[in-house]
């Protein structure tokens, strides 16, 4: 037992013991986890009584070996991977799909629910509000996972999930894999004119982690690069944007075409199983959306005007780039450098001027955690005693109103075994049942600053974290009984909604003076800004809003079709232009090749969500303002009737209770320029 994974963290707030942990302790650890949980299952269906606390509540409690295990083991994989990490994931994907299906569909396991749900419509059953709704999700739960299946389409259901499942965890392999072989090295310095010296600095530290000389670029996980903005050099962007574009579709070892085709043909499989048309209507029938139909109502009404403002600002920008290309045409490595200009010249604002204003520890601290601490009572104090999994990784622990509350990870930076974007996730679910208290980690991927130099934020970057740190809050300030419900376990299409939220503190007057100060003179940022930005918010959004809408409807037209596309590009081209939103100029977010969110993240024919939880996230930004805006009373009404809440009651009804009333688009609208 000299494993730690294999019994409950000593530590405070049972953060795992990572001193102590290796890579040799994962497999065992899986192994024994499963055993241990099907062994418990095993007792539940022995029992001959069928009662709320034996099915149900036996159920939350078993699997805790395996599930803290399972934490650590996809964050390490996701923020600090390896080959022999990697080739562990490939062997436990398709075992844990096995596992998860030798419950789900036990039919006696099933049967036990399917009675308490009968005692329960026969008022035999006294359960409270979080009960009663674990029991309805256990039974959707059981059901979407095909439980009431005969015994011949349950068995294909678990062939899929396991194959599924391997193809997803070599999708992410090969996606990081081409990610780093596509870093674009430069050995002339004068090829990056445009970058500060930090961010020159940064590109050679970069190459050197690379085992090579001169400078790196190292590729994000979406369509762009924040350097894009600053390169003067025109072929040095073209070549950046291409190689982010070919990700995992040139053909060689990391090429994801046959994995891509093979999963779109299992997941229509799937839902043709459950009697569905298309993949699409078996996830939307789970979420608050409830069918792909509703999702097109919403998306069509804004996909028009985005892509009208998207063609109006390239030609603002057309005409930037004329004064120095006279017979070039705008393309997408051109948008982000004269769009700069562009704000420049119109609202007084180059967001690369703020750089210096955001250095990534004030913004933390002076910020982030700032704001949380007037919103919700939270505080946070460094435990350098603490060990993180990775030596970038600082530990703070929680206080709410001085109470000891939990333990919350950052880790900021770029490297080349992390996964590209930004994320949060748990290492320990808040919850009364099994007496937890949260842990939860924050993953980035911010260049790294040489030496001792300051790690300053972009303005974009500034935003993920706030952002992200929404996630965060949820987690934190989760309150709910069973494990089921903890945090961000709701709706995949409810579940940014409080990231959203916490996106508008980022700019709030009182919050900004706080963080915004010069890393050298100490100078604070001038809030005349604040009114400037607040000019321009609707700038660049028709680009923003096609760039995005592009993917979402790309995921639903992949997982919607009859029939897999041979030819993913041209599918992909298609799909946008039947929406009416191809623009050579605004390339989608995502390209199927390297869509991690939908064919690895959770996210397949769920993209849709963001706007969607948006919709939600902009009619409570004017609740907040209605209502005096950065108040503690405002920040524990929010927290108390949706962030505490976690899934343990319908999402859309919490937002009900809350808001008064069901969401209203036209203040989304506004925000992105759309009316």
């Amino acid at each position: 037992m000299t494993n730690p994974l294999l019994n409950k963290s000593a530590l405070e707030y049972e953060l795992p013991d990572f001193a102590r942990l290796s890579d040799d302790h994962y497999l065992p650890a899986f192994e024994f986890g499963c055993s241990e949980q099907l062994r418990e299952v095993d007792g539940i269906v022995a029992q001959t009584e069928v009662t709320f606390d034996n099915t149900l509540v036996a159920l939350e409690r078993s699997g805790q070996i395996l599930n803290s295990m399972l934490m650590v083991f996809y964050n390490k994989t996701s923020a600090d991977t390896s080959e022999k990490l990697q080739a562990i994931e490939a062997e436990i994907a398709p075992r844990l799909a096995a596992h998860n299906d030798a419950i789900r569909l036990n039919p006696a396991l099933y049967q036990r629910l399917t009675k308490l749900e009968a005692e329960e419509k026969q008022g035999r059953l006294e359960l409270n509000q979080e009960s009663s709704w674990l029991l309805r999700r256990y039974l959707l739960d059981f059901r979407f996972a095909g439980a009431a299946l005969d015994a011949g389409a349950r068995n294909r259901v678990a062939q899929i999930n396991e194959r599924a499942s391997s193809l997803e965890a070599e999708f992410d392999k090969r996606v990081l894999a081409d990610t780093n072989d596509l870093a674009v090295f430069v050995s002339d310095v004068g090829l990056l004119k445009g970058l500060s010296e930090v961010e020159i600095q940064a590109a050679k530290a970069a190459a050197e982690e690379r085992g090579q000389t001169g400078f790196a670029l190292p590729l994000l996980n979406y369509s762009g690069h924040p350097l894009l903005a600053k390169l003067e050099n025109r072929e040095l962007r073209r070549e950046l944007m291409q190689r982010t574009l070919s990700r995992s579709s040139r053909g060689n070892v990391n090429d994801t075409s046959e994995l891509v085709r093979e999963l779109l043909d299992l997941r229509r499989e799937k839902a043709l199983l459950f009697g569905y048309r298309s993949f699409a209507e078996y996830v939307t029938a789970q979420q608050t959306a409830g069918s792909p139909e509703r999702v097109h109502e919403v998306l069509k009404k804004i996909a028009p005007a985005a892509i009208r403002n998207a063609r109006a600002e390239a030609e603002a920008l057309q005409h930037q780039m004329q004064l120095e290309y006279p017979d070039e045409q705008l393309m997408s490595w051109d948008w982000d450098r004269y769009t700069e200009r562009e704000r420049s010249q119109k609202y007084s604002i180059d967001t690369c001027e703020l750089k210096p204003f955001f250095e990534l520890n004030k913004v933390l601290v002076d910020g982030v955690f700032y704001a949380a601490e007037k919103l919700y009572g939270l505080t946070f104090k460094v435990r350098k005693d603490l060990v993180g999994y990775h030596p970038d990784v600082q530990v703070y622990e929680v206080f709410r109103d001085s109470e000891p509350w939990g333990l919350y990870l950052f880790d900021p930076y770029a490297r080349p075994s992390k996964a590209g974007g930004a994320w949060m996730n748990n290492l320990v679910d808040q919850s009364h049942l099994l007496g937890k208290r949260p842990v939860v980690v924050n993953n980035m991927n911010i260049p790294k600053p040489a030496g001792n130099d300051p790690c300053l934020m972009t303005f974009d970057e500034v935003n993920t974290l706030f952002h992200e740190f929404g996630h965060t809050l949820h987690g934190l300030l989760s309150d709910v009984y069973y494990p089921r419900f903890s945090g961000t376990n709701v709706e995949r299409d409810f579940v940014e909604f409080p990231s959203q939220v916490n996106e508008m503190w980022m700019l709030w007057p009182e919050v900004l003076r706080n963080y915004a100060v010069h890393h050298e003179t100490g100078e604070p940022l001038d809030l005349s800004w604040i009114d400037k930005l607040n000019a321009a918010s609707s700038f660049n959004e028709g680009f923003e809003t096609t760039h995005y809408l592009q993917a979402a409807i790309l995921d639903l037209a992949l997982h919607e079709a009859n029939k897999t596309p041979e030819d993913l590009v041209q599918f992909e081209r298609d799909a946008i232009a039947e929406y009416g939103l191809w623009f050579e100029p605004v390339p989608t977010r995502y390209r199927t090749n390297y869509f991690a969110h939908i064919f690895m993240g959770g996210y397949s024919a769920g993209y849709y969500g963001y706007i969607w939880s948006e919709v939600l996230d902009a009619d409570t930004v004017n609740w907040f303002k209605e209502n005096g805006g950065f108040t503690r009373e405002n920040g524990q009404r929010f927290s108390d009737m949706l962030l505490s809440k976690g899934g343990s009651e319908d999402s859309l009804e919490l937002y009900r209770k809350f808001r008064g009333r069901d969401a209203d688009i036209r203040p989304l609208l506004e925000r992105r320029g759309l009316l």
